[in-house]
């Protein structure tokens, strides 16, 4: 009637660079890893090009005490590439946690993150690193 019903949105969280942004997703997200998750990852270095076609990158993956180093890569068919110090969202493919670390957490790195965070709704999206021919999940 009087919009008393309606809910309220909160203001969106800007931060004045990436690395601010990563360290915000560390201590005040919960980052738990699921299949199908979109875990924020800020880029170290660029590493070598794999023989189909995918570029490698050092990522620190968010999560308590800053995080995990892990390798991941775009996929054979991304025409777009992050860079050293990009905030990226990392998909999870699959998650394993019986498996020794390293060989525990499968994914790759589908999207680019602007440093802005909409409370309820998440990551502002810049860049998107997943191919358009990429088949979606369809759940019934």
């Amino acid at each position: 009637m009087f919009g008393w019903f309606k809910k309220q949105e909160a203001d969106p969280i800007v931060f004045p660079d990436n690395r601010a942004a990563f360290s915000y997703a560390c201590t005040h997200l919960d980052n738990r890893l699921l299949v199908e998750a979109v875990i924020p990852a800020l880029v170290e270095e660029e590493g070598k090009r794999g023989s189909e076609g995918e570029h490698y990158f050092l990522l620190r993956l968010a999560g308590r005490d800053e995080g995990r180093e892990l390798w991941a890569c775009t996929l054979k068919e991304a025409t777009a590439f992050p860079e050293a110090g990009e905030l990226v969202g990392y998909r999870v493919v699959r998650y394993d946690p019986d498996m020794p670390e390293g060989l525990n957490l499968l994914g790759f790195i589908a999207l680019g993150l602007a440093p802005v965070y909409m409370p309820g709704k998440g990551w502002q999206i810049s860049k998107n690193y997943t191919p358009q021919n990429i088949r979606q999940t369809v759940r019934w």
